[in-house]
């Protein structure tokens, strides 16, 4: 029964590609900055730390040698815990600046600490990835942005800052963003962040897209024949304000404090029973407290991440409807619907209530969506499905010959504790062949109305002429049923990871904010 309160949604899995001119990003070098922010550490009172010299002499050193590699460079100071602190952003020219591919690390140690493993690892890696990208000349499609973060080790300070003070229309260009906090521990994991809570552990899903940017990383490990292990949403790195706001997110790590399973042994070597970094926010975390191999592997699966996601090809736009105006929908196209109110109608909708919202007045977008009896009536079931099936079909569609092709809608199915699972809410798709999409089925629970996106590959009909046929029925004992659908589009996809573009399928998701470490209020 739980099951059957969730649309299932029939597509083909994603299959990801990355260009062939990945480079391999250069051990030695990553290790040249490591032992470069050592140094600054050792000159600085022995860490860098928010607010203290030895970070802002980490932030000039990145900063230094990313002007000279002809990036336009920010240095965003704020304040925190009473302290000066800095972000430091760095943006590639070109790209689309309206869909930003952003990557991050936070470049502050904890006091006492060098910070080499947490996180010189992944502040060094991600800067000779972004310094390789400069070598290379890389034309990005998507427009990419490099970000150093301050004072993570007191609550995420420096990216909820950042992502604080973004206008909306800031906020909503950034498509995905990649986090990168300690990935050489000496008895590593290899962890990527669960984007579709596949391990059913934590927090739940990211944000839309979380999951497409979880299988790019997957794929480079796979590719090597290394296996990965889910690592939770926790809040504990500087994802957390950018998943707050609903911006899809991933990144890796390789274990803090937590203590390597004999499982975790024998699945990637190390130390069972040991904590994957004994030195984690020690002062014995230095340039002796890395492991080359994971330092080695992981910083070539962030420059694998940003190739194949930055160079990925836009989708392209084959047809929509937001039913702002008519475009030759048909209702009871067959002849057979058997529905006596509540059929399929373009209408601005009314809001109704029994038990919760039931029919929304609102729409994703405009003030008009294809509904189930868009009338509120004297009480909630006046104008609800009754009677069995309504159908409404759209005017043909040519779909290219060449794929992959996408199909998203927003919809919902909203219906009260006497439904059955005889309803149902159903999208077929129907060109030579007719497949159903999305489907809803009722159950007797009390559901209200929620906006919710649903997406489907439809490569399979590439070259074909088809209709997209939308469904609801009050198909048993009568009860209250409402559906609605708006927002249908279908997309000729590039290489397909990200999800369209970025605000379109945005809903925030919202998700415990900490850190890695929480110290007591000064």
């Amino acid at each position: 029964m739980f099951a059957a309160l969730y649309a299932t949604v029939l597509a083909v899995p994603l299959v990801l590609t990355a260009p062939a001119a990945v480079p391999d990003i250069s051990l030695e070098n990553v290790k040249a900055h490591l032992s470069r922010l050592q140094s600054i550490a050792t000159a600085n009172g022995g860490d860098r730390a928010h607010g203290r010299p030895g970070y802002l002499a980490s932030a000039d050193y990145v900063k230094n040698l990313l002007d000279a590699a002809g990036y336009t460079t920010t240095l965003q100071p704020f304040t925190h815990y009473g302290a000066t602190g800095y972000n430091l952003i760095a943006d590639w020219p070109g790209g689309d600046p309206g869909d930003v591919l952003m990557v991050g690390a936070h470049l502050d140690s904890v006091t006492g600490s060098p910070g080499i493993n947490d996180n010189g690892s992944g502040s060094a890696a991600l800067l000779e990835v972004a310094l390789e990208v400069a070598r290379q000349g890389l034309r990005p499609n998507r427009h990419l942005r490099f970000a150093w973060w301050g004072a993570e080790e007191l609550g995420l300070g420096g990216s909820r800052f950042y992502v604080g003070g973004l206008a909306a229309g800031e906020l909503s260009k950034i498509g995905g963003y990649l986090n990168f906090d300690m990935i050489a521990s000496p008895n590593a994991g290899y962890f990527v962040y669960d984007g579709d809570d596949s391990d059913r552990t934590g927090a739940g899903p990211g944000p839309a897209g979380s999951a497409e940017l979880e299988q790019v990383l997957q794929s480079y490990f796979a590719g090597i024949g290394v296996p990965t292990q889910g690592s939770d949403f926790d809040g504990r790195s500087d994802y957390g304000p950018f998943i707050k706001a609903g911006v899809p997110a991933g990144g890796l790590f390789t274990g803090a404090e937590g203590i390597k399973t004999t499982a975790q042994a024998k699945l990637w070597g190390g130390t069972a029973g040991q904590p994957f970094d004994p030195c984690y926010h020690r002062s014995c975390d230095t340039t002796a407290n890395i492991s080359d191999i994971a330092l080695d592997r992981n910083a070539d699966a962030i420059a694998h991440a940003v190739w194949t996601l930055a160079t990925a090809e836009r989708p392209q736009p084959v047809w929509s409807d937001d039913f702002e105006t008519a475009t030759g929908w048909t209702a009871n196209p067959d002849g057979t619907d058997t529905a006596t109110t509540g059929k399929w109608e373009r209408g601005d909708p009314q809001d109704t209530d029994y038990l919760g919202p039931k029919q929304l007045g609102t729409t994703p977008s405009g003030v008009n969506a294809l509904v189930t009896g868009p009338l509120a009536g004297p009480d909630a079931g006046a104008h609800d499905i009754d009677g069995g099936v309504t159908t409404a079909r759209s005017p043909e569609i040519a779909l290219p010959a060449e794929g992959p092709l996408r199909l998203s809608l927003s919809w919902y199915l909203a219906h009260g504790g006497n439904a059955t699972a005889a309803d149902y809410f159903r999208v077929r798709v129907s060109g030579t062949t007719t497949a159903t999409v999305v489907e809803q089925t009722g159950a007797a629970t009390d559901r209200d109305a929620a906006w919710a996106t649903a997406t489907a590959d439809l490569s399979a009909f590439a070259g074909q002429t088809v209709r997209v046929i939308v469904e609801a029925a009050d198909a048993d004992t009568p009860s209250l049923v409402e559906a609605a659908v708006d927002d249908i589009t279908i997309t000729r996809q590039g290489t397909p990871v990200l999800p369209l573009s970025p605000a379109a399928e945005r809903v925030a998701t919202p998700a415990p904010l900490g850190s890695e470490s929480l110290p007591p209020l000064p």
